[in-house]
């Protein structure tokens, strides 16, 4: 019986994907670790690898295909020896739509799906804390008997590592132990009692929204394009986020001119290294650190629960061709402005190309979006849940400013958090955009 490839959920919220790519074709023998596909998610185009062995013998769904649901059979493997046509089927056999375990592959990246973090990223573009789709738990690596169901691969590791196949449970079709599970267990004889966890409180159920109305478009020359599954997602999270989450704006000016002189002396004495500190790395770090400092504003709201983090995760708006996407910067707040800029670099990097991980855009505490570049002087920028705020920063401009009792002329930007008001008095919200303006105007106290 063929092995039935399907959709696989490359992220925690995907349910459905653009299949961008076939990197195979009917006939081909494919062994595991073989990359299949490119898939498109929300947030990313990433590869898709066989977990077994066998032939393709049928290819269900085109390359390019939209809006292919999670657990669609989209081709049909062949096992070793196995006849290629036997249960092929016709080309134009229809393909079932209904959800599903992912079948016989899983993205190339080598990381596990991971675990739902409190708190997501992003000004509206990183969809990963949607509620999370409820999926069975994989079937039993056993069938009959004592027989563990393995494929060879995974047999091979895991007499190499010297792990019990009995002591596993297989994510492969039908319960199968595949490579996955193998590394997963790492070198272990036998895996680890998995430790309880809390589950989470389901939250309160929400109306439903209104249907979308529908536009007429004017008899005027016009080009429509179809909506991308990242803009799709973006357009669903600011809609809910703004229908939602009672959002309170607190807006500060800030004069930059101290952090300007650092700047330059910093990026001269870091000239033979390589590194150029931004504005942005400053404001990072910035917003990092008031966030350690009045802990109240780094906060989730669950539903039932306030949940405090003991370290900031920022997530830094970052907008690319299809649309905007929050690349995270993991403990900023411990880590100096030239680790924050060379990695700022990275993530923005690869977010326009599309070859961002999954935890790399997911899991921060806060979120920062700097439009200061397009001269935009003051803006509120849309929380992303389930994040407590997020941190909207505008242009530094020469404006009139009281300078020890005298108005001069200074630098000065504003800066404006939104904070979700279920989870932030304002009173706190206020004590950290004053500790946001202090650490700014007096930038030496973030290198300290």
């Amino acid at each position: 019986m063929p092995i039935e490839l399907k959709m696989p959920a490359l992220s925690p919220t995907m349910e459905e994907g653009t299949l961008a790519k076939w990197l195979v074709k009917e006939g081909d023998t494919v062994a595991a670790g073989d990359l299949l596909a490119e898939i498109e998610t929300d947030k990313a185009t990433m590869e898709f690898e066989a977990v077994d062995e066998g032939t393709i013998a049928k290819i269900l769904v085109a390359e390019g295909t939209d809006e292919v649901k999670v657990g669609t059979v989209i081709a049909l493997i062949a096992a070793e020896g196995e006849d290629v046509s036997a249960g092929a089927g016709s080309a134009g056999e229809p393909v079932a739509k209904d959800g599903g375990e992912t079948g016989a592959g899983q993205p190339a990246t080598d990381t596990k799906a991971p675990t739902p973090e409190p708190a997501e990223k992003g000004y509206g573009a990183s969809p990963a804390k949607d509620k999370p789709r409820d999926r069975p738990a994989p079937a039993p690596a056993s069938s009959g008997g004592d027989r563990v169901k393995a494929s060879p691969l995974a047999r091979r590791l895991a007499e190499q590592k010297g792990i019990d196949l009995g002591g596993l449970q297989g994510s492969g079709p039908g319960g199968r132990i595949v490579k996955a599970d193998i590394e997963g267990a790492g070198g272990r004889a036998a895996p680890a009692a998995a430790q309880p966890q809390a589950a989470a409180p389901a939250p309160a159920p929400a109306a439903a929204a209104p249907a979308p109305t529908a536009y007429s478009v004017p008899d005027v020359p016009h080009e429509s394009a179809k909506l991308s599954n990242m803009r799709k997602t973006i357009a669903r999270r600011l809609t809910e986020s703004k229908q939602q989450v009672p959002h309170i704006y607190l807006t500060v000016d800030i004069r930059l001119d101290a952090l300007l002189k650092l700047r330059t002396e910093l990026n001269a004495s870091l000239e033979a290294r390589g590194v150029k500190l931004s504005v942005n790395d400053f404001m990072i770090k910035a917003l990092a650190a008031a966030l350690i400092e009045v802990p109240e504003c780094n906060v989730q709201f669950t539903g039932s629960e306030l949940v405090t983090f003991q370290r900031a995760d920022i997530s830094v708006a970052v907008s690319i061709p299809a649309g905007l996407i929050t690349p995270v910067v993991k403990d900023a707040g411990g880590r100096s402005l030239s680790a924050i800029s060379a990695e700022m670099k990275d993530l923005a990097a690869r977010a326009k190309d599309g070859k961002l991980k999954p935890e790399e855009y997911q899991g921060g505490t806060a979120s920062l979006s700097n439009m200061g570049m397009y001269g935009i002087k003051q803006f509120e920028a849309v929380i992303n849940p389930p994040q407590g705020m997020i941190m909207a920063v505008g242009a530094g401009e020469k404006r009139p400013y009281v300078v020890d009792d005298s108005l001069q002329i200074a630098t000065v930007m504003s800066a404006t958090g939104s904070f979700d008001h279920r989870a932030i008095d304002g009173a706190d919200g206020a004590r950290l955009m004053q500790a946001f303006k202090r650490l700014v105007e007096n930038p030496l106290g973030m290198i300290a």
